[in-house]
């Protein structure tokens, strides 16, 4: 789904795995490594933002002053993975991360999303501020590797940009 906590590193698949490899190399829990659990931030929950309900006008939504829209408290972002904190790694394009993460369980994932051409995404990037073309090609993604699904496709080159079709039909080839 597209959500606000929804990311493209968790629609994958890599969030858990990444998770592992801070706590692992921190000697602490990966629930840590979490905007969900324990590495939220104490005031907005984790959501980097705060809401204010209007009652009969919309919702005014003000980063956290706490976390700085970050989502995580000041603790987690002190852990770090070969330099970089999961803030960090977070702000990575799939193509940065492709080349950080040795681990193939990640580079494999990563290599999927780089083929529907999505190299440019951040993997911390919350999936309701991608486009439906955007969202459509991660989950293309995360399918790509299973040998057992048949794909019905409708239209699948609506609104997409000429090189885009191109790679699309590399890729469905």
């Amino acid at each position: 789904g597209t959500t606000s906590r929804s990311t493209p590193a968790t629609y994958i698949g890599i969030m858990e795995e990444i998770r592992r490899l801070f706590a692992k190399a921190n000697g602490v829990d990966a629930s840590l490594f979490s905007s969900n659990s324990k590495g939220a931030c104490p005031v907005c929950g984790g959501k980097g933002v705060i809401i204010t309900d209007m009652a009969f006008m919309d919702p005014v939504t003000i980063p956290c002053e706490a976390c700085h829209g970050t989502q995580y408290n000041s603790e987690v972002l002190q852990y770090q993975l070969k330099g970089f904190n999961i803030l960090d790694v977070l702000n990575m394009t799939v193509d940065e991360a492709a080349e950080f993460f040795t681990e193939n369980k990640i580079r494999n994932k990563l290599k999927a999303l780089q083929h529907v051409g999505m190299g440019y995404i951040t993997l911390g990037q919350p999936t309701n501020t991608l486009s439906g073309g955007e969202c459509q090609r991660i989950k293309l993604a995360s399918h790509l590797k299973s040998h057992k699904c048949i794909y019905a496709m409708d239209e699948p080159t609506t609104g997409l940009h000429g090189a885009d079709i191109d790679l699309l039909m590399k890729l469905l080839n």
